[in-house]
C-alpha cells in the first residue's frame, strides 16, 4: 500500500512523462521557495513557463484532484511562482498555471489536464 508521498511521486512522474509527450520541456521538479511552498513541476510550453500542480488520487472518495486546489493553495502557488521568477531573473516571462489530476485506480492511470487554472499574477 502506497503512502501519500509515494503516490504523489508516482503521479508527478506520470505527469512529467505526459507533458514531455506533449512537447513540454521540464525545467524544474519540486521547486521549493523557502517556507512559502512547493511547485510540483515547472515546464516550458513553447516560450511560456508553466507552473504545474499535480494531484494523484487512488480513488474519488475525497473528490477529484482539482478540488484540492483551493483558493489558499492557489495563493501559495502564485507566491512560489513569483519566487521562481525572482530567483531566476525572469521578470518578463510569459507564465501560466496548469493542473494535472491523475486517477491511479484506472489502468492505465487516467490523466486530466487543465490549462491556465489561475488567472491572477
Amino acid at each position: 500500500m502506497q503512502n501519500t508521498i509515494e503516490r504523489g511521486n508516482d503521479g508527478e512522474k506520470i505527469a512529467e512523462k505526459y507533458l514531455q509527450d506533449l512537447g513540454y520541456k521540464i525545467i524544474k521538479r519540486k521547486f521549493h521557495f523557502g517556507k512559502v511552498g512547493e511547485i510540483d513541476l515547472i515546464a516550458k510550453d513553447g516560450e511560456t513557463i508553466v507552473f504545474v500542480e499535480v494531484k494523484a488520487r487512488k480513488s474519488s472518495d475525497y473528490g477529484s484532484g482539482f478540488e484540492a486546489i483551493t483558493p489558499t493553495k492557489q495563493k501559495h502557488l502564485i507566491n512560489v511562482a513569483r519566487g521562481f521568477l525572482y530567483v531566476n531573473e525572469l521578470n518578463d516571462a510569459f507564465t501560466r498555471f496548469d493542473a494535472i489530476s491523475i486517477n491511479l485506480s484506472k489502468s492505465p492511470p487516467e490523466i486530466e489536464h487543465l490549462k491556465n487554472i489561475i488567472t491572477i499574477m
